[in-house]
């Protein structure tokens, strides 16, 4: 059984002055979210539609 290490990422926007940021990798199938402050906390595992739709809804300003 191979195990897969998550290539964590953050957004182009985050300018690393310790402001709210999340990372997010892709693996196996799904995206991971977790805290960038958080390194080890608890993630949230996103299947792709959710994710697609998350990011649309972001885009469009619908979150707040």
């Amino acid at each position: 059984m191979s195990v897969h290490t998550p290539q964590w990422f953050k957004s182009s926007y985050s300018n690393g002055a310790g402001g709210e940021c999340v990372e997010c990798a892709h693996l196996d199938g799904s995206t991971l979210v977790r805290d960038s402050k958080r390194a080890h906390g608890a993630q949230l595992g996103l299947a792709p539609a959710v994710w697609s739709r998350f990011v649309e809804a972001l885009r469009d300003e619908q979150l707040s």
